[in-house]
């Protein structure tokens, strides 16, 4: 150990020159005299291969004894290969932290998300936090969250049965921690691995539309932009030309679209711009899909709206992602499709495809053109010949133009003539 040569008079009594001078005490510990006369504690120590130093204080408010004291602390740490720096901000970041509650973190996280959202969107998230979430955790220490916390504040709103809400919820909650990392707030996210937590709903059937019902619904259908968004009117509009599953019409890209040929190509796996996948097609493999005129429009009008993104129908809360598969449902609920209007079934998206396979069976088309347009031959295995993509596309784009027809026919007050099947015998 290297000899100690300061004394505590040299110190006090250490004058200041016209340059910054070090008094050196010992296995790297110094005093630096600044020419204004301040003087700080400082330990030069080598760790991985690099010169560092370290503030140990400000003289006289520590002085030469406790220099010594934090001297030795941070030797010991040095001898054990941990950074006495390190270990010295995160000392100071848990100090500070302490006054950061989780409720002025999600207020912050908010204040600086709300600008990327609809100003409906930043009210709904608030509205959330205020009534669920705050209540319960509001006032608790950011860094003293824990995960049975956050299944707490989880499980109150699961009591309602609101489980699409619970897992928004737990998602915003993972957001306002992740945004406290990045703050330097917090090291850890508590949220971050209760996905399996949830509730989940049972596996229920999927309600379609009576045929009888058809009529009543195209006319609400038509009438939706009066009560939401349009872009969500012509995503079920698009789904009903088409019969295609939710995901595949809240995933479309522009790209996928061949207007002039009246084709829509759904690849087997969807990629985003980074290169992450995050849907496609149930079998993983390409689907063809021939337009009808009327959908063609449709998508003419969605391009007006959402040309610009990437995506047809992009989230509000994000537009490099899909709108959620309950923003549908909600639409078809709003309009009364929701097991509780007297008069209407309830009814569902997905459940589309079951209406348009129902009829087009009645009607006498192909049932192997049928299920190729519902892209059930990869599970089903039906007629093994018949496996390549572009198999009865003739026969589906007459088909699609047909079914497309006979939707205009049965809008109240049509006088168009119900459209004869062109393979009925």
């Amino acid at each position: 150990m290297a000899k100690e040569q300061l004394t505590f008079p040299a110190v006090d009594k250490a004058k200041p020159g016209t340059k910054p001078r070090k008094l050196t005490d010992g296995n790297g510990l110094y005093l630096l005299v600044n020419p204004s006369g301040s003087k700080y504690w400082r330990y030069d120590y080598r760790l991985g291969g690099k010169r560092r130093t370290l503030a140990l204080g400000v003289y006289p408010d520590v002085g030469l004894k406790d220099a010594r004291i934090a001297l030795a602390e941070a030797r010991s740490q040095v001898a054990k290969n941990i950074d006495p720096q390190q270990t010295k901000r995160q000392s100071r970041h848990a100090t500070d932290s302490q006054g950061l509650s989780f409720g002025k973190v999600a207020n912050e996280w908010w204040t600086q998300q709300k600008g990327t959202w609809t100003e409906e969107h930043a009210d709904r998230i608030w509205r959330r936090f205020t009534q669920d979430v705050l209540p319960l955790i509001g006032e608790v220490s950011l860094i003293a969250v824990t995960p049975q916390d956050v299944i707490r504040v989880i499980r109150q709103i699961e009591v309602r049965d609101a489980l699409d809400v619970a897992s928004r919820v737990l998602t915003d909650i993972k957001r306002v921690f992740s945004y406290g990392i990045v703050m330097g707030y917090t090291t850890a996210n508590p949220a971050a691995d209760l996905n399996k937590a949830l509730k989940t709903r049972k596996s229920e059937h999927r309600p379609s539309l009576p045929r009888k019902e058809l009529p009543v619904f195209l006319e609400a259908l038509d009438n939706y932009h009066l009560q939401g968004r349009t872009l969500t009117q012509l995503a079920l509009k698009l789904l009903v030309l088409t019969f295609q599953r939710s995901s595949e019409i809240r995933g479309a890209r522009w790209e996928e679209f061949d207007l002039k040929k009246h084709l829509w190509r759904i690849p087997g796996v969807r990629m985003d711009s980074e290169g992450n996948s995050y849907g496609g097609m149930k079998m993983k493999s390409e689907h063809l899909i021939p337009l009808s005129k009327q959908a063609v429009t449709v998508i003419k009008e969605i391009k007006v709206i959402s040309g610009q993104y990437e995506l047809l129908f992009p989230s509000e809360r994000d537009r490099n992602q899909p709108m959620s598969d309950n923003t549908l449902r909600l639409a078809m609920f709003r309009m009364g499709y929701d097991g509780n209007t007297t008069g209407k079934s309830k009814a569902v998206p997905h459940g589309f495809r079951a209406t348009a396979s129902s009829i087009l069976n009645e009607e006498g088309f192909n049932p192997d053109a049928i299920e190729r347009q519902l892209s059930h031959m990869e599970r089903n295995g039906v007629r093994a010949a018949y496996t390549h993509h572009a198999r009865y596309m003739d026969e589906r784009a007459r088909m699609m133009q047909w079914w497309a027809d006979y939707l205009d026919t049965m809008r109240l007050g049509s006088n168009k003539v119900v459209p004869i099947a062109p393979f009925k015998s």
